[in-house]
């Protein structure tokens, strides 16, 4: 039995040696691969010193458009994190794509709304800072002027990373007259695109919050968010039964009387009652467009 122990280990031991034999022959040792990277001067670059770069390149006079467009790019990309985003304010970075949203080229404005709100997003310090820095009244600007839709849905994006709980940003969007400019924005023929109703879904809850609704409702917001009923996403719809009830007790009496939305949601009922029993056929009983059609009954039985 030993003998059989000891001719297995050195089997075993045989097997390593060859092993170890081969991983020199085919990887160079980390020491070597070290002198090699210093002598082609190789440098790992921390996230703040590409930041610094990327700035530099955006803010030269001497970058190209194109070149201006990739460094808000990349940037975009780095400015996700939290910290990345704090040191991006503090290199000054912040207000140089705030002035951004200035500029006359399209893609410029584009991206620099797109670096904007990624920055903005879930950071209060940087929301403070921006708002400070006027971000608010050029993303306002941009929704209410003629602009390529790309620029609007961007300027879109960084609206609602600076809203998202920030009941000053709020409150400063009212007085400036973000409501009617949003509605203005909804109402134009190929804004489709632009109704996002998750993001819709949590505006509307953040000014249930600050107490903002009535002012939400004088803007004739019933009108315009059960007009975002014809969507035909069964997602985009399900936000926007959610935003018909957080509405309901301060536009029960628009919706009773409003004939299209009646149309809208019997049509939805049948819709949803078909596709609620073949999901119950296929041994669904709890399934997604049953309690779609349960939203849907709801708002209904509410009208009566």
């Amino acid at each position: 039995m030993m003998k059989v122990s000891l001719y297995a280990f050195k089997e075993i031991s045989l097997m390593s040696l060859a092993r170890s034999n081969w991983v020199r022959k085919k990887f160079r040792p980390i020491e070597q691969l070290k002198e090699e990277f210093e002598k082609l001067n190789v440098k790992m670059e921390t996230d703040y010193e590409i930041m610094v770069k990327l700035i530099s390149k955006f803010n030269s006079s001497a970058s190209t458009l194109d070149e201006k467009v990739a460094a808000l790019y990349d940037l975009e990309y780095y400015v996700h994190q939290v910290d990345n985003a704090k040191d991006f304010l503090s290199m000054g970075g912040l207000q140089l794509v705030i002035d951004g949203l200035n500029s006359t080229e399209a893609a410029l404005k584009e991206h620099a709304a797109f670096v904007l709100g990624a920055a903005l997003s879930s950071n209060p310090k940087v929301q403070i800072e921006a708002i400070e820095g006027g971000a608010l009244q050029k993303l306002l600007v941009i929704l209410a002027t003629e602009q390529p839709l790309a620029v609007k849905k961007k300027a879109l994006f960084a609206l609602s990373s600076m809203l998202r709980h920030f009941p000053y940003a709020q409150q400063q969007f009212l007085k400036l007259g973000g409501l009617q400019v949003l509605r203005s924005l909804f109402r134009q023929k190929g804004m489709e695109t632009l109704h996002h109703g998750d993001q819709m879904a949590e505006k509307i809850q953040q000014y249930r919050q600050v107490k903002l609704v009535p002012a939400v409702v004088e803007q004739d917001w019933c009108v315009v968010v059960s007009n975002l009923l014809a969507m035909p996403e069964h997602d985009s719809r399900e936000k926007v039964l959610k935003m018909v009830g957080v509405l309901m007790a301060f536009c029960r009496e628009r919706y009773r009387g409003d004939q299209a939305l009646s149309t809208t949601l019997s049509l939805l009922r049948s819709e949803y009652e078909e596709l609620a029993a073949e999901e119950q056929r296929e041994g669904d009983k709890d399934g997604y467009f049953k309690e779609l059609l349960g939203s849907v009954n709801t708002i209904i039985q509410e009208l009566r």
